[in-house]
């Protein structure tokens, strides 16, 4: 199976340039993963190979620290620390939901900006890579950009990450392998309780997973089917699809009439037929102005329980699902690694501007070997990558063939950390931080 968006490779030849020595600076932003580490111990091993870095710095919580000067020196760090960040979940450097937005607040960031090369030109700052998702790239886009206009020699490479899965021009987002390993787990265990309780008054459990707009994790648990349509989960709601609620409830007592039980997946963006999301708090936003979601599941359980009169319970993954590394994807994890070397090398080659993408080649066998590649940042940020309309059941309720066929590959192999009285043994760094040259930000 090709990749998604298939495996270009793009150059430009203004931002090949001669070697550049100075320092390399690399953060973390956005929601963490369980692999999200594996992709910064790919950074530093591979940015300490090449005599042309001299420092390694991180940034403390994303762009924001970096604009407060909060740097960690990384060459401070024990080895053993960063063999073990890979496979360490949560963001080793700390991260931020932070937007520099020239649309809606031009002032504040053109402050930011004059901010942040300030910070690089003190800390002669010449490679950034940036670990994370859509506004991540969207912000080592502005990045780039600004470097060429203001003349300032750096290169800006964004590495992918989030278990969304929704950023476009690669096959898949490092952390998204290994956050439907653990829920497709996690549905396939819930899923025996429920089934093993089963009896004629019936039942329906409803298991609610993060992705507002596109519902790549809620479709990967369809890998705990294992192709028998009796095993759960037997109902996927993801937030392309608009739902009829009468068509769902019908969809539900049916399931329960046939195996006296039913187990429903349900993104936490999933909307009814009017396109609105069912879970969405208007009362509350984020960061970004968006309603706070949690609610999809709790909002059905009372449809089932009025209307069918079926006994119902909720599971809300939470937090669990991006940081369950004990079911880590070692493909996932390796795949992650890959990127932070890819960054680095593509950087040290001159290139700037670009976010590395995982490509896909699926061998005669029907084995898959994984590759990198670089995608103008240009054509990542601010775009959102969907679940393609034909993977996706007539009836919107279930993931078909063609989506098992791409989702499989991702979660093969495990992660294996070392264990300490019966627990994983993770890292902490020890986070050293790098003496300030500037004035307070303002």
């Amino acid at each position: 199976m090709k990749s998604r968006q298939g495996s270009v490779q793009y150059q430009s030849d203004w931002n090949i340039m001669a070697e550049l020595t100075g320092n390399l600076l690399v953060a973390q932003s956005g929601g963490p993963t369980s692999v999200i580490n594996a992709s910064l111990a790919g950074v530093i091993q591979e940015a300490g190979r090449h005599d042309c870095i001299e420092e390694i710095y991180g940034g403390a919580n994303g762009i924001l620290g970096i604009l407060n000067e909060e740097l960690i020196d990384i060459n401070d760090e024990k080895k053993r620390s960063i063999d073990g960040l890979r496979y360490t979940p949560a963001a080793a450097l700390g991260t931020c939901r932070y937007k520099i937005d020239f649309k809606k607040e031009p002032e504040k960031a053109a402050k930011d900006m004059d901010r942040l090369f300030e910070v690089f030109a003190a800390h002669n700052i010449r490679y950034f890579a940036y670990i994370g998702g859509n506004d991540s790239q969207d912000t080592s886009h502005k990045i780039h950009e600004e470097a060429g206009k203001r003349n300032y020699e750096i290169r800006v490479i964004g590495v992918p990450k989030t278990i969304d899965n929704d950023l476009p021009h690669t096959d898949n987002c490092p952390g998204y392998g290994s956050a439907i390993k653990y829920a497709a787990t996690t549905v396939a265990e819930v899923g025996l309780d429920v089934g093993s309780m089963a009896t004629d008054d019936g039942s329906c459990c409803i298991i609610e997973v993060m992705g507002r707009s596109a519902g790549w994790i809620a479709a990967g648990t369809v890998l705990a089917k294992r192709g028998n349509p009796a095993n759960p989960p037997h109902i996927i709601l993801v937030p392309e699809i608009k739902y009829d609620v009468d068509a769902v409830l019908a969809k539900i007592k049916e399931t329960v009439e046939t195996y006296k039980y039913c187990v429903m997946v349900v993104g936490e963006g999933i909307k009814n037929k009017q396109g609105e999301e069912i879970g969405a708090d208007k009362s509350h936003v984020d960061a970004f102005g968006h309603p706070v979601l949690g609610g999809a599941a709790s909002v059905i359980k009372k449809f089932v329980e009025v209307k069918l009169n079926t006994k119902t319970r909720t599971i809300l993954l939470g937090y669990a699902q991006r940081a369950a590394a004990h079911c880590a994807s070692l493909t996932d994890a390796n795949n992650g690694f890959a990127c932070g070397e890819a960054a680095v090398k593509a950087a040290i080659d001159g290139q700037s501007g670009y976010m590395v993408k995982i490509v896909r080649e699926t061998q005669p066998d029907g084995s898959v070997k994984w590759s990198t590649g670089l995608q103008p940042l240009t054509d990542i940020a601010n775009v959102e990558n969907f679940i393609p309309r034909d993977w996706i059941s007539e009836d919107g309720c279930l993931p078909n063939e063609k989506f098992v066929e791409y989702a499989k590959p991702l979660i093969d192999g495990e992660v294996k950390p070392p264990m300490e009285a019966g627990l994983p043994k993770y890292v902490v760094l020890d986070k050293s931080k790098v003496e300030k040259k500037l004035p307070p930000r303002q």
